[in-house]
């Protein structure tokens, strides 16, 4: 495995969309955070806001990059016909489809971290000028704070689920148009569909099924209690839904030419 890792690494780093989509990956998921936070306001004390959610909202953006990415490193071969090429060295499709995946994973667990510690810092920086202040009930933002750790570990996490669950799209259906329409359709269309349907309680399940929504339950740090899903039962809800896609992507392409 050690050398279709470092093949599929060579890959990646050899043409120039990968390194710009991490660039931009960091640049959104920071930028978003920080126009969020210099918009939102707390004028009194318990103005009822998730602090740790606000500064980390630009994940929500930042997620296309890593969905692009994901598909890039496996439609980017199929469109240059390189994957005849790779298949012949790997003949092995499914560990070719782990190397992908190991890099991948590598890739945005690396560019996600910087990107998350990103925003945390701006939103430091920032909050106490829109009124989040001890005064009024928002110590500054710490990783030292249980909830604020876990929100920015389970933002990583949500990052890399994302990703994979790309990369099994990508290998199944193999067409770099299709596969971003797809992969973004669930992560910007499927959350405003459920509000269309009237009934409460149908659209409060259908919520709980939705991958965006479910995962990113982790970055809260308030009113749990509230929520439709915990943080970590979000998160489980979104890696059913990446382990479907990866066993999609893995059973059409050990049964479909190349």
């Amino acid at each position: 495995m050690r050398r279709e890792l470092r093949a599929e690494w060579t890959k990646l780093r050899t043409v120039a969309g990968p390194g710009w989509l991490l660039l931009a990956l960091v640049v959104l998921t920071v930028g978003a955070g920080a126009v969020a936070v210099n918009a939102a306001t707390c004028a009194s004390a318990g103005c009822g806001q998730d602090a740790t959610r606000l500064g980390l909202i630009g994940v929500q953006v930042g997620q296309a990059m890593v969905a692009l990415l994901a598909v890039v490193a496996v439609c980017g071969e199929y469109g240059s016909g390189m994957i005849s090429t790779s298949l012949v060295a790997v003949p092995r499709r499914i560990t070719l489809l782990a190397a992908k995946a190991g890099v991948v994973t590598a890739l945005t667990a690396a560019g996600g971290s910087v990107a998350v510690l990103g925003s945390l810092l701006v939103a430091r920086v920032l909050l106490p000028a829109s009124g989040f202040t001890p005064s009024h009930g928002y110590p500054p933002l710490s990783l030292a704070e249980g909830p604020t750790l876990r929100a920015v570990a389970g933002s990583v996490l949500y990052l890399v689920l994302i990703a994979l669950l790309s990369l099994g799209v990508a290998a199944a259906v193999r067409d770099s148009a299709v596969s971003a329409g797809v992969v973004l359709g669930i992560l910007y269309l499927l959350p405003p569909a459920v509000r269309l349907n009237s009934d409460e309680d149908t659209q409060r399940m259908l919520w709980q099924l939705v991958p965006t929504n479910a995962g990113l339950t982790v970055q809260a740090t308030t009113d749990l209690a509230v929520l439709p899903l915990g943080p970590w039962e979000g998160i489980g809800v979104l890696t059913c839904w990446t382990a479907a896609a990866l066993l999609a992507g893995a059973f059409l392409l050990r049964t479909r030419d190349a």
